[in-house]
């Protein structure tokens, strides 16, 4: 018979850590860019947008189109960039768990 009580605890542990986790992706950043690093984004892992930088140059009347467009690619790039880093340190956490495979966490 499994051990309840010791996967009480463990299961425990695993909330504190995903709490910690979930406060740590408040604190790393991503960057993503866009048009040659012409647009910036900044976010954090979360999906939080800290800052856009914009190069003076695509400040050009009548081409407002070109540059909504850079920036919704540089936000999607910085988005890629920060699924992934949550889910790198999603793997650290849960290292050796014996999980089933493809299961998302957290719940």
């Amino acid at each position: 018979m499994p051990d309840i009580m010791g996967m009480m605890k463990q299961f425990q542990a695993m909330q504190q850590k995903m709490a910690d986790l979930q406060s740590e992706l408040d604190t790393v950043e991503v960057s993503g860019a866009s048009g040659g690093g012409a647009v910036g984004v900044t976010m954090t892992a979360k999906g939080e947008v800290r800052s856009v930088t914009l190069e003076a140059a695509l400040l050009v009347p009548g081409e407002k189109e070109i540059l909504e467009d850079l920036i919704v690619a540089a936000v999607n790039d910085a988005k890629i960039k920060a699924e992934r880093a949550a889910q790198e340190r999603m793997q650290e956490l849960t290292k050796g768990l014996p999980l089933p495979p493809g299961l998302k966490l957290p719940f």
